[in-house]
């Protein structure tokens, strides 16, 4: 046999038995015999650099050092989903889903929730190219080579998998591999690891990979994402993955009716506790995948997809002082400090109270012994007070009445939540957690340059706001708390680079109150240019879609104040973008402006993400279901019968693909 030959063939049996081993969790050799080839393999291919393989099994052993993990965009957005904790909070979500739908039947396919650290993988001709974190949905850390130190996570694909792809899952840590991580290191005098997921999550940003390879993690893989798949289904999904070599979870379920769907979920709130793995819910998607592009997403979350989660573990322990936080708006929160208690796998030792309310509501007390739960098993909060245990001398709570922090006067106006400080120039955290916002990854993305920075920067009288940022030196920050030379240089370069991030971007950072990602890109689009927004009135503000008088109104209010003002002409002077694009300006008109449109089926031309992008950038609305209000329903291939029929009867003319794309040309 050639030497080729013999390295491929070496390969291929080894693939199987890792994947009979770590996946099928059905080993056909023995651990000697697969090391005793796995050695020869590598010998092999010592000798033999010329046949290098990038998918080889002998890779998984990882010894490639990562100092510092690249950022790489998704190729398709992450979402996080949408919880309900109630059979009726099901039905609601189906209710909602019929409305978009019709009469057409939907099925669910139920899957355990996995807790552990999301990934998405990418494949191109059967071969793992590139992992990347979940990060902020956006854009995560590229973590490749650690993840392919995990065994279950295969490097080459057999069958008919489609030409490039991205699939998604959580990477897991088995109790098991926990429990024995733990022993080694309080054996070799070590603290313990609180629980697997932060472990597993923390596993992926070693630098070493070879200190990665040896834990003993795994991959639960359970949602593809690409462009002709020739996936129709979710069930279809985790069987097709299956047969390309992934590791997908059996327990699953396709369930007719939210009787099924409650059915499964009853049966493993209790039945968890048998897995290998920690799990927190069932998530509960839409089967049929064309019914989940007609559903399409929210701002965050898929309309097709919910996670039904588990009721939270829940714990007692006492209330020693309650603090109280400002926010970047110069909202106040009451923040409960608690006596330390283990919950759900993590020790917590602070709570949110909300607000005033919160506190009435139960009659929180410094001093009572209280009930805490994680509010989805993420966030800790208080959800009682055990009564029989307050001490005689307790007093009720007095809620504050002035900042913390600049001692103003707070203000709590009808209808908000939430006492303010309204010092709003003058306040430290909110000029702080002002610049905070500006610098974060959604808004300006300033590499180099984190929360504490800020914070020493503020406190070293360096910056008062966030055009501050664009004259600091390198001499100025040097001599700051923990700052290297490199460090200082990244920071002066990556203010430096901030400056070509696009103009809707730039409007999100300037931490205008209730303009989030999506307002900031409408407001982007209407008006074309900072200028033109700030000599808008409530009333023509109130005419751009989905922007309602309190927007308006936060939005004159922000660009009416003189130090607003200032600061926007220095940014200005600094060159950051207050203006759309070329490209942006080229593309967009307003021949589609007021008018609601429809999209559904599958298209040729173009997909439905872009002809969704082609309708906004025209100045159009892309609605979700058929209404009145609906001008065209823009109709594909495998659209739905109860979508045509309900066009038809309110008069909405439809039409095809072509027809709509010669209407915008």
């Amino acid at each position: 046999m050639q030497i080729k030959e013999q390295i491929e063939s070496l390969r291929q049996e080894l693939r199987e038995h890792n994947h009979n081993y770590y996946v099928l969790d059905n080993a056909t050799i023995s651990d000697y015999e697969f090391d005793i080839k796995l050695k020869e393999l590598q010998a092999l291919e010592a000798k033999h650099p010329e046949f290098y393989d990038a998918s080889s099994p002998t890779l998984r052993v990882g010894g490639t050092v990562t100092k510092n993990f690249d950022t790489v965009v998704h190729n398709e957005r992450m979402y996080s989903l949408d919880n309900s904790y109630s059979k009726e909070d099901l039905e609601d979500w189906e209710k909602r889903m019929q409305r978009i739908l019709g009469d057409a039947q939907v099925e669910f396919v139920c899957e355990l929730k996995y807790d552990g650290a999301s990934i998405s993988i990418t494949y191109e001709n059967g071969q793992l190219v590139r992992a990347v974190t979940r990060g902020d949905g956006f854009q995560g850390d590229d973590v490749t080579t650690n993840v392919k130190t995990i065994k279950s996570v295969p490097l080459q694909l057999k069958g008919d998998y489609p030409p490039k792809f991205d699939i998604r899952g959580e990477i897991v840590l088995p109790f098991e591999g926990f429990a024995q991580m733990n022993a080694e290191r309080i054996e070799n005098g070590e603290d313990p690891y609180m629980n697997p997921r932060n472990t597993a999550s923390g596993s992926l940003k070693l630098q070493d990979s070879a200190a990665v390879a040896q834990r003993p993690l795994d991959c639960l893989l359970y949602s593809i994402v690409g462009q002709n798949t020739g996936i129709t289904s979710q069930w279809q999904m985790l069987e097709k993955a299956r047969e390309w070599g992934f590791k997908v979870p059996e327990v699953a379920k396709l369930c007719h009716s939210t009787d099924e769907v409650m059915d499964f979920v009853n049966q493993w709130d209790s039945g968890r506790h048998t897995l290998p793995y920690e799990t927190d819910g069932v998530v509960v998607k839409v089967n049929n995948i064309q019914h989940q592009d007609e559903l399409g997403f929210t701002s965050k979350s898929p309309r097709w997809a919910m996670a039904y989660k588990f009721k939270a573990e829940q714990v007692s322990t006492l209330l020693n002082e309650i603090t109280y936080q400002v926010g970047r708006t110069g909202s106040i929160t009451p923040v409960a400090n608690l006596e330390p208690v283990l919950l759900a796998g993590t020790t917590v030792k602070r709570a949110s109270l909300h607000n005033a309310d919160q506190i009435a509501k139960f009659d929180i007390r410094e001093g009572d012994t209280v009930f805490v739960e994680k509010g989805g098993e993420i966030i800790p909060k208080i959800v009682g007070v055990d009564f029989t245990k307050r001490p005689q001398d307790s007093k009720p709570t007095e809620y504050i009445t002035h900042c913390p922090e600049c001692h103003e006067p707070l203000v709590r106006t009808e209808g908000d939540a939430k006492h303010y400080c309204v010092n709003y120039y003058g306040c430290p955290p909110q000029i702080t957690g002002r610049i905070q916002h500006f610098i974060s990854r959604k808004a300006m993305d300033i590499e180099g340059l984190g929360s504490e920075t800020v914070e020493l920067l503020y406190k070293e009288d360096l910056i008062q706001n966030y055009a501050d940022l664009y004259t600091l030196t390198k001499e100025q920050v040097l001599p700051l708390e923990r700052m290297a030379e490199k460090s200082a240089e990244n920071l002066v370069k990556g203010v430096a680079e901030s400056v070509k991030i696009p103009f809707e971007r730039v409007l999100f950072a300037l931490g205008i109150r209730f303009v989030g990602e999506t307002v900031a890109k409408k407001l982007a689009r209407a008006y074309k240019n900072i200028d033109a927004l700030m000599m808008a009135n409530e009333e023509s503000l109130i005419a751009v879609d989905e922007i309602g008088s309190r927007i308006a109104s936060s939005v004159v209010e922000f660009f009416n104040n003189e130090t607003n003002k200032e600061i926007i002409s220095r940014l200005k002077s600094y060159g950051l973008q207050f203006t759309l694009s070329e490209e942006q300006l080229e593309n967009q008109t307003d021949k589609l402006k007021g008018l609601t449109i429809v999209v559904s089926g599958v298209f040729e031309t173009v997909s439905r993400t872009e002809l969704k992008k082609i309708i906004e950038t025209n100045g159009g609305k892309v609605g979700s279901s058929i209404s009145s209000k609906t001008a065209y329903l823009v109709a594909g291939d495998k659209m739905g019968p109860s979508k045509r029929t309900k066009a038809e009867s309110l008069n909405i003319p439809i039409v095809t693909e072509a027809e709509f794309l010669e209407m915008i040309n």
